[in-house]
């Protein structure tokens, strides 16, 4: 930076007004980058100064950023930043400089228009718009559930009878709902009386939740009973108890984000989700945990400094952001839950604690009174036992509200019998092959730790591929297209930066548990320092990967996949369903975890822990995914297997 630069910013520092700041900005090349631009320019000015331009007219290489540079560009941006907080910052810039070169070497030709307003249905697709009534599966058998539903509702059941009433599917719960119904006989008081008693008996192990909504849930599961008794059936849902992410609004309790500072917070109304299920007759029993303000990496099950833990290993978390929800349905504490994902917030969790989730498509259903992390990539869906469960959940809530504007009139119609079988199913080969990206030389005894892991989980995916070949199946090998997704991926952060703004800005991110490099306070510091011209170019990246997306699913109708970073990042950018069902239970024989340390982040698998498969499909298509995933999960019935709690 010049010693004339550095005198303008000082006098724009001093009280310049807007048009005078702008000139210094405009004279330093800076006015259309303000703050991010400021820090790339001054990297790539620094480096063009030192080096010749490439062939291509770009600059040489970046110069590396340093404090020195982090001062200058913020004193543009009016931050303040300790010498702590810029140590934090610069792998974190480091990571932002390589992602925006990934995304300028693609060389974007002008008619490529960035993916505003968010949109990912491509213009060829034409949207099914007629919904129908939901087709369930054949009622299920259910006399000995019915039998400890008695036992239930009489009060005098032991742990076996209630722990078959808990751990059932909402399809059989609603089975015997409606039958005792039919013979005279309430169920949704038993049944919140049940699952309220179980969360508190539970929580001081699980820590899944954040506030009990007793007195709320007693009065609608009353209300419930009496119009079941009077004849009036909302539905599968009608008086079953349930949870919800704490990040849904509900009139008259705290919505507390799972962060510091917002413990206390209220809203007014309702969210649409939780007003849906309301309208289905379905019982909020609980707000459950989330990592702090939607985390969802290695710390994101962590809740006001609280780490949700794993019902299978309570030594583990329960993973992120939809903590608490998936432990609580793992522990048979609530008949099904709601979560969110922006980036593997249903997917991870799922994965962890042995449960079933369908993270929706991008615009299914409504965000209404739901703190929003990413406008272009949040999205909620149910976490349940069941693949059917989830589709009867997500039948309750999507649709569009008038709200939402990124909510499509598109129609989930439920066929519990739809035939499957003529769909053409894939399998993404690269992820099926624990070997296929050798270690590097000096690889870490974490990642040889990892690696061991997927060696010994890779069983688990050969054995579902032959169980798909055994339903018949013909599975055809592909890879995902080659687009740099990850470069994509500080939209993201840019957004949630967008969302919570005043917090950076006002210093109160410092309430926050999570201060490290990894979380949100250094994370949204860090994204202020990515450009808007890079931003739109990163979303214009993203309009030709919803392109090569779509092209991939005219050729195929299903990719089966395990969890991996890429298709997780790859999927939620274009906005594709998936469906997450538990795929077996690690033995005896497994790795033990790298750091098996009580509540440690890296404390994940081990023996007894579950392992699951992925079913992603085209937009839109959620019900068909759901379908074809269901009928792996009866094929398979790893979903009937729960945790021991004691």
């Amino acid at each position: 930076m010049s010693d004339q630069l550095r005198e303008d910013v000082g006098e724009a520092d001093s009280g310049l007004d807007r048009r005078q700041f702008l000139a210094v900005c405009s004279a330093a090349g800076l006015a259309d980058t303000l703050l991010p631009g400021a820090l790339l320019a001054l990297a790539s000015q620094a480096a063009g100064a030192q080096g010749a331009a490439a062939a291509d007219g770009s600059s040489g290489a970046a110069m590396k950023i340093t404090p020195e540079m982090i001062d200058a560009a913020a004193a543009l941006a009016g931050l303040a930043v300790t010498a702590e907080q810029k140590s934090l910052m610069l792998a974190g810039l480091k990571d932002k400089q390589e992602s925006v070169a990934k995304i300028r070497a693609l060389h974007l030709p002008n008619q490529v228009a960035p993916a505003f307003v968010f949109d990912p249905v491509p213009r060829e697709m034409t949207l099914d718009t007629v919904r129908r009534p939901a087709r369930l599966s054949l009622a299920p058998s259910v006399a000995r559930l019915a039998g400890a539903m008695e036992e239930v509702a009489q009060g005098r059941a032991n742990l076996a009878a209630e722990a078959l009433v808990a751990f059932a599917t909402v399809r059989e719960l609603s089975e015997v709902v409606q039958a005792r119904a039919r013979a005279g006989k309430a169920s949704s008081v038993a049944l919140t009386t049940m699952y309220l008693a179980r969360l508190k008996r539970y929580d001081p192990k699980l820590h899944c939740v954040i506030t009990l909504t007793e007195e709320r849930a007693l009065k609608q599961a009353a209300a419930a009973d009496a119009e079941l008794l009077a004849g009036r059936y909302r539905g599968p849902l009608h008086g079953i108890p349930w949870g919800a992410k704490d990040l849904l609004a509900v009139n008259g309790y705290p919505t507390t984000w799972g962060a510091g500072g917002f413990e206390q917070q209220q809203f007014d109304e309702d969210a649409e989700v939780v007003r849906r299920l309301d309208a289905a007759g379905a019982v909020l029993i609980a707000k459950l945990s989330l990592g702090a303000l939607a985390m969802d990496d290695l710390w994101g099950d962590k809740a006001h400094a609280v780490r949700t833990r794993n019902p299978w290993n309570t030594r583990q978390g329960s993973s992120g952001s939809s903590a608490g929800s998936a432990s609580a349905t793992s522990a048979g504490c609530v008949g099904f839950s709601i979560g969110t994902e922006t980036l593997g917030s249903i997917s991870s969790p799922s994965t962890r604690c042995g449960v079933t989730g369908l993270r929706p498509s991008f615009g299914l259903v409504p965000r209404t009174g739901a703190m929003a992390l990413s406008w272009t990539m949040d999205k909620i869906g149910p976490i349940c036992r069941s693949v059917e469960d989830c589709a009867l959940v997500l039948g309750a809530i999507y649709g569009p509200d008038g709200q939402d504007l990124a909510v499509r009139d598109a129609a989930f119609n439920w066929d519990a019998e739809f035939d499957w079988k003529t769909l053409r199913v894939a399998y993404l080969k690269s992820n099926f092959d624990p070997d296929a990206e050798p270690l590097p030389v000096d690889a870490t005894a974490e990642q040889k730790a990892e690696r061991e892991r997927d060696r010994y989980d890779a069983r688990y995916l050969t054995a579902a591929l032959a169980a798909l070949k055994g339903m018949g199946v013909a599975l055809v090998p592909i890879d995902l297209p080659k687009v740099p997704f990850e470069a994509i991926t500080p939209i993201l952060e840019a957004e949630a930066a967008a969302a919570f703004d005043e917090l950076t800005r006002s210093g109160r991110d410092g309430l926050l548990a999570g201060q490290g490099e990894g979380e949100w306070p250094n994370i949204f510091r860090v994204a202020r320092f990515y450009s808007a011209v890079d931003y739109v170019q990163a979303m214009r990246a993203r309009t030709l990967a919803i392109a090569e997306m779509a092209k991939l699913f005219t050729e195929v109708d299903v990719i089966v996949t395990p969890q991996d970073d890429l298709q997780l990042i790859a999927t939620n950018l274009t906005g594709n369903p998936a469906v997450i069902v538990p795929n077996g239970i690690r033995g005896n024989d497994a790795p033990k975890p790298f750091d098996d340390t009580d509540g440690s982040a890296k404390n994940e698998g081990g023996p007894g822990t579950p392992v699951s498969l992925t079913f992603l499909g085209a937009l839109y298509s959620d019900a068909r995914v759901a379908a074809f995933a269901r009928a792996y999960q009866e094929a398979t019935r790893f979903h009937r297997v729960h945790p021991r709690l004691g």
